[in-house]
């Protein structure tokens, strides 16, 4: 009987703590689940994943924009065709919205700039990115991480267009002109109504 016992002790243990490690697994599974936003624009809706496994420090710099409300009512005020569609910073009128500083550009996770993916704009200089971001409309491998030079170091790659890659490419193929010192800008302006996290 004590033998009996002993064993259903240790079974009783086992099964605990198998129970606790998938528990913890699941959570954890959980956790891990990149974000997801909605790009709803003037040309219809946008889904991308946001990789905050890749790139955790832009991704934490897009989704407080996004919580703000600041995205709302900007524009794609560079749209170039066979390369890209930049927007996220300009208001209607071509004026720039204030932002917070730049947030440390993570290219070096060595996230490809292929079609479908979701990367931060800047300036020459490196770590300058804000708040505005573009989709890679075709494979751009000039755009990634080479090395940590000024000419090496790449745009970051924190996002992939998951639904609605049919609307980027309706507003690629957007007719564009000059306005003021903008090129490219789309003459019909291409309205990001609203930004948010998908339910």
């Amino acid at each position: 009987m004590r033998l009996i016992s002993r064993v259903f002790c240790v079974l009783t243990f086992v099964a605990t703590a198998l129970l606790v490690a998938f528990s913890a697994g699941g959570a954890m599974e959980k956790n891990a689940v990149n974000p997801v936003v909605v790009v709803e624009t003037s040309m219809g809706v946008i889904t991308i994943e946001l990789l905050r496994d890749k790139a955790p420090k832009t991704v934490a710099n897009f989704l407080g924009y996004v919580e703000d409300g600041f995205y709302n009512d900007t524009v794609f005020h560079r749209v170039i065709k066979g390369f890209m569609i930049q927007g996220g910073g300009l208001t209607a009128n071509m004026e720039q919205k204030p932002t917070r500083p730049p947030v440390e550009n993570e290219a070096a996770n060595r996230e490809k700039n292929m079609r479908g993916t979701v990367a931060m704009a800047r300036t020459g200089e490196i770590h300058s990115a804000t708040a505005q971001f573009f989709i890679n409309t075709v494979d751009n491998s000039f755009l990634d991480h080479k090395s940590k030079t000024q000419e090496g170091f790449g745009y970051c790659v924190f996002g992939k267009v998951t639904g609605g890659m049919e609307v980027v490419d309706k507003i690629e193929g957007s007719p564009t002109g000059n306005k003021g010192m903008f090129r490219d800008v789309p003459i019909q302006a291409v309205i990001i109504k609203e930004v948010r996290l998908k339910n």
